[in-house]
């Protein structure tokens, strides 16, 4: 995206008029074609159904318990992730804050929660009410969408409660920020390779890259055999149709900077639709985008519970789209048959040299 500024940006009406003239383009389409960010877009309708509210997790996150059931989206330019359920043990943090229920398993990180909005809008079978959180460069980092049986005496109450008084129908956006590309450091591979047999927790391994000076994706690159295998990209369907037919249970990280939502339990529904397989069970959807993974890796980690295997996703940039762990649970171990899964899963391909 283009950085607006004041000289050049378009009015509120203008923005309008786009909207009116392609009304079945999502928000964060639409500012795309536009040139501004979602929360440019969304800004412009400040006090026509939009308010600006506080962004803090801390101020947000507690309210929305009283709403009851609804819907959590998060995320990144290649996957989205959407579970119902209810906000509820909330456990803040200044660096990261988290939410932990049967349905909703979520990591919320406090800096990039910058600008936040309650939107009401005009749908087709009535008043869509969400609230959007977006960080600095105006890129939404989390979502939560009313459902039927929501409470909307306490959307009120929320509304009224966090409103900021801030009527401009325009905000300033930061350039965006790309992901660090991967970072290795081959000099240092063989003490990333020992201490990485000697981990006993999946957190030590952000540590473990971050005094290596290294990145996931870097450290990934050249640790090697047992630690980590190259996959076929392509195997990624697959990898869901094996979990549904197998009928474990894993668990599904996606998210971005400011927000990982989490889904534990099994895949039911498979259905590609256009550029995107969809994963369509009742209060779960996943949509991932064909064609946007492009470095797949199968990765082992040790833990004092055994390994921790996981299938992970990349983008283009270096920027991580998805996690999927086996799920284990106190009534039953899961691990050894998600472990078969991922042994089946292929190798990417050497590349050919011309």
């Amino acid at each position: 995206m283009t950085e607006t500024t004041k000289a050049d940006r378009l009015t509120p009406e203008d923005i309008r008029a786009a909207r009116a003239q392609s009304p079945n383009l999502r928000d964060r389409e639409l500012a795309a074609s536009l040139g501004l960010s979602e929360a440019q877009l969304l800004a412009s309708d400040m006090g026509n159904g939009v308010t600006r509210i506080a962004a803090h997790p801390d101020r947000i996150i507690p309210q929305l318990t009283g709403l009851g059931q609804v819907m959590a989206l998060t995320r990144n330019d290649s996957c989205v992730i959407e579970k119902d359920g209810i906000f509820d043990k909330y456990h803040s943090g200044e660096h990261a804050a988290m939410v932990l229920t049967p349905e909703l398993d979520m990591r919320f990180f406090p800096s990039h929660w910058v600008h936040a909005m309650a939107v009401e809008r005009e749908v087709k079978d009535g008043v869509r009410r969400s609230i959007q959180v977006f960080d600095a460069a105006g890129t939404a980092v989390h979502k939560v969408f009313l459902r039927d049986g929501s409470n909307l005496d306490h959307w009120q109450k929320i509304v009224a409660d966090l409103a900021t008084g801030q009527a401009d129908s325009w905000i300033d956006c930061e350039p965006r920020t790309p992901p660090s590309p991967p970072k290795s450091n081959p000099a240092k591979v063989e003490e990333l390779r020992a201490e990485w047999l000697r981990m006993t927790d999946t957190h030590q391994f952000m540590r473990l890259t971050s005094k290596l000076r290294m990145n996931r994706l870097g450290a990934y690159h050249i640790a090697g055999a047992p630690h980590v295998r190259q996959l076929d990209p392509a195997c990624i369907t697959p990898a869901l149709e094996a979990i549904r037919d197998a009928g474990i249970e894993v668990m599904i990280f996606v998210g971005n900077h400011g927000c990982i939502e989490i889904h534990g339990g099994p895949i039911h529904t498979l259905k590609e639709m256009g550029p995107f397989q969809n994963v369509l069970d009742p209060g779960f959807n996943l949509h991932l985008m064909h064609g946007k993974v492009v470095e797949l890796w199968a990765v082992n980690k040790p833990t004092k519970r055994g390994p921790a295997i996981s299938v992970e996703g990349f983008d283009a940039e270096g920027g991580i789209v998805f996690q999927i762990f086996g799920r284990k649970s106190d009534a039953q171990d899961w691990r050894p048959d998600w472990w078969k899964i991922v042994d089946a899963l292929p190798d990417m391909a050497p590349a050919e040299v011309a």
